[in-house]
């Protein structure tokens, strides 16, 4: 039960850190925090060492654990990793050729202009596609260490996603992106489906720098 306690409470706190309900600098104490989540401090404990090691939250001097802030370095150093690793991952899932799974996301991705005029700010269903497509490249990838390397960045690039939300322009810009790495890998097209992930990144990168004064918790390092 403590077990389960302690996933709950991870699960919890690392998707409202995600999702900025949690503020980058915001002390996370465990009275409060239990108490919030309804769980023992135990559990909350031992989310908090989780969250530790992910680099969700860190230890910030006499102020005790806190959500870790964004930076713009630190924005440029996780799309440097990801470059590296999303481009090869591309690469291996066009050589596989196992196409069946992309087939369908490439008919999902044509159609998801619906799924950004659905009404819902958040785009909830949009990035559950994305997610999706995530999926489907680590397993024909199949790397597990190239994998294990994605998941451990992913939590990171998702708090990058509220940016995003607020340029629908972007959006729709990033669906046509997706659409053409999964074309390439449908057509088994190594190179390609690199290519066209380098330019999702680097597009991605350039509206997260462009976007940084609306996140008063990005800004310049001296």
């Amino acid at each position: 039960m403590e077990a389960k306690a302690s996933d709950r409470a991870y699960v919890s706190l690392r998707e409202d850190i995600v999702e900025w309900r949690l503020q980058p600098g915001t002390v996370l104490q465990e009275v409060e925090q239990s108490e919030r989540l309804g769980v023992s401090r135990t559990p909350v404990r031992e989310a908090l060492a989780r969250l530790t090691a992910d680099g969700l939250v860190a230890a910030q001097g006499g102020r005790g654990l806190v959500v870790t802030t964004v930076s713009v370095e630190s924005v440029e150093q996780l799309f440097q990793l990801r470059r590296a690793l999303e481009q090869e991952a591309a690469r291996a899932a066009a050589r596989n050729r196992e196409p069946a799974a992309f087939l369908v996301l490439r008919d999902r991705f044509r159609a998801a202009a619906d799924l950004l005029d659905d009404g819902d700010p958040s785009h909830a269903r949009y990035y559950a596609l994305v997610d999706d497509l995530d999926r489907a490249i680590d397993e024909a990838a199949a790397n597990p260490y190239l994998v294990a390397a994605l998941r451990n960045l992913r939590p990171h690039l998702a708090r990058l996603r509220r940016v995003s939300r607020d340029d629908p322009a972007r959006l729709r810009a990033a669906a046509q992106e997706h659409l053409l790495i999964v074309e390439a890998i449908v057509d088994g097209d190594a190179e390609l489906a690199a290519s066209a992930t380098r330019v999702h990144l680097y597009r991605s990168l350039q509206s997260v720098l462009a976007s940084a004064e609306r996140l008063t918790s990005i800004k310049e390092t001296p």
